[in-house]
């Protein structure tokens, strides 16, 4: 196979941390190439190198036999370089043709850029109406916007961070067809993906980095997915067990909890109804924007929920604030790490005083206890494995990984007596994900009850004594894990099988 794109000891450094060190690999025309590494092992800048959000220190990189060296994104689209990143960048008040024409540096008219979306998303079979409003879509379909964005750029080189993780499992079949019939054009594909199944079924080759160095390579197909992941983390990989203990009594009580979106493109709640116990882990499945960050928002006491909805141990918290549902044992980890679960400028044991302050007792008298908010981020970076110079540092300075796992460690060590967490692995890799679903399971062993709100069909396989499915703000019938196929749960996610009945 011929060479696309090729990487010559590229090195980049930031004040206390080399994130890439003399990175050198190959990528071949037509070959979906994936690049494997723990949180914070370089893969973000790396590919920013390539995609010409920041510039190497050193080395070089070629692209299709010619010196590449992209200053900005536009001159990477320019040399047919395009990336499709985790978070979608889409406005949700315009449609699908004004969205593409905003990416694009010398769009056609309208009409026929309409006609172009048409065709191109026909023949890739991933429809589209260009005069859809994005805030209507689903989130597949959002993706599949990003998506044909790219391809009406005709790229040689197409990056990828992290696409599946907000599909269905049959979303993820069609986007696979697209990237295999991309690959087969000739197109190359980097591939960035924790869930280590997908890139054994969908790539030629992997690269591993690891503290920001390559330290292999491998055909993932003739690997196991804890072969990968040991690769990545350098050692052998524990998996999460948990004894088998019988739920308590009931704590955490939901009924009829109804609720309006404060985002105008939000899904309101209809009539959920749930019964969580203690030692139960309860998996709250759905694709993105079917009712679960308004779930969340009700639990947490964010959102003004009417009395009766929501108990805790048979005490109604419907109109209790944040701290006050805190105070009697209901704790969330809400998805959005930086700027909802931690304030990104503050310090970590500011950001651990915040919320642990009434549990953790950190203050007297209305005075802050300096070194017992320290003392208490000091115990999350260890009992977590938060890598980190210093509990001084702000929260932005940790890599996504490490900050997630900051964020659960930080409420799991209050000893709730409810947890509710949205999306605890995403972005992360193996061996952390693998720490923090263990650490939901000895909350629950230990008497909690927890919820689980994610994505993740694996992780909430793997984790979840039963599992429901929120739907257009309806929650389905929840049901045991273990009776349940990966095809049933994937028809529950499309609204095949949601019902509107009480646990």
């Amino acid at each position: 196979m011929t060479t696309l794109l090729s990487l010559k000891g590229l090195t980049k450094a930031y004040p206390g941390v080399v994130a890439n060190n003399n990175v050198s690999f190959d990528i071949d025309e037509g070959q979906i190439h994936a690049l494997l590494g723990e949180n914070g092992a370089g893969k973000s800048t790396l590919v920013k190198m390539i995609y010409g959000l920041v510039r190497p220190d050193s080395g070089q990189m070629t692209l299709a036999g010619q010196p590449y060296q992209p200053h900005e994104p536009r001159e990477a689209r320019a040399a047919g370089v395009a990336m499709v990143f985790q978070h979608f960048s889409l406005f949700d008040a315009l449609t699908v043709a004004e969205n593409i024409t905003l990416g694009m540096e010398n769009a056609p008219p309208r009409r026929e850029l309409s006609q172009r979306i048409r065709d191109v998303s026909t023949a890739y079979e991933l429809p589209l109406d260009p005069d859809a409003i994005i805030g209507d879509l689903s989130v597949g379909e959002r993706q599949r916007v990003e998506i044909i964005r790219c391809l009406l750029q005709e790229p040689k080189l197409l990056i990828m961070d992290e696409p599946t993780s907000v599909l269905t499992p049959q979303e993820v079949e069609v986007l696979f067809k697209t990237l295999n019939r991309l690959a087969g054009e000739g197109t190359a594909i980097l591939y960035i993906s924790h869930k280590l199944e997908e890139i054994r079924t969908l790539c030629h080759h992997a690269t591993i980095l690891r503290q920001g160095e390559v330290v292999g390579e491998t055909d993932p197909t003739r690997s196991t997915a804890r072969e990968l992941a040991e690769m990545m983390v350098g050692e052998a990989l524990s998996s999460p067990t948990r004894k088998n203990t019988r739920p308590g009594k009931v704590a955490l009580e939901i009924r009829g909890l109804s609720a309006r979106s404060g985002n105008p493109f939000g899904t309101d709640l209809d009539e959920i109804d749930l019964d969580v116990r203690e030692g139960e882990v309860m998996g709250i499945g759905g694709v993105a924007g079917n009712g679960q960050d308004e779930f969340m928002l009700a639990l947490s006491g964010e959102a003004p929920v009417a009395r009766a909805m929501v108990r805790v141990d048979g005490v109604d918290v419907g109109d209790l604030t944040p701290n006050e549902r805190r105070e009697i044992g209901l704790l969330t980890a809400p998805e959005e790490r930086l700027g909802h679960a931690a304030a990104p400028n503050m310090t970590l044991f500011e950001n651990a005083l915040m919320t642990g302050n009434v549990r953790r007792n950190l203050s007297r008298h209305g005075f802050i206890r300096w070194k017992a908010a320290m003392a208490f981020a000091d115990e999350i970076v260890h009992a977590f494995d938060v890598r980190t110079p210093s509990v001084r540092n702000t929260a932005k300075s940790l890599s996504g990984g490490n900050l997630q796992k900051f964020v659960i460690g930080r409420e799991v060590l209050q000893t709730p007596r409810v947890l509710v967490v949205n999306q605890p692995t995403w972005g992360v890799d193996a061996a952390a994900a693998a720490a923090i679903r263990q650490a939901l399971m000895d909350l629950a062993e230990a008497g909690a009850a927890v919820v689980i709100i994610s994505q993740d069909l694996d992780e909430l396989l793997e984790v979840s004594d039963r599992l429901a499915i929120l739907h257009a703000g309806r929650l389905s019938q929840p049901r045991a894990t273990d009776e349940l196929t990966m095809e049933e749960i994937g028809l529950m996610m499309g609204g095949m099988e949601a019902q509107h009945v009480s646990a």
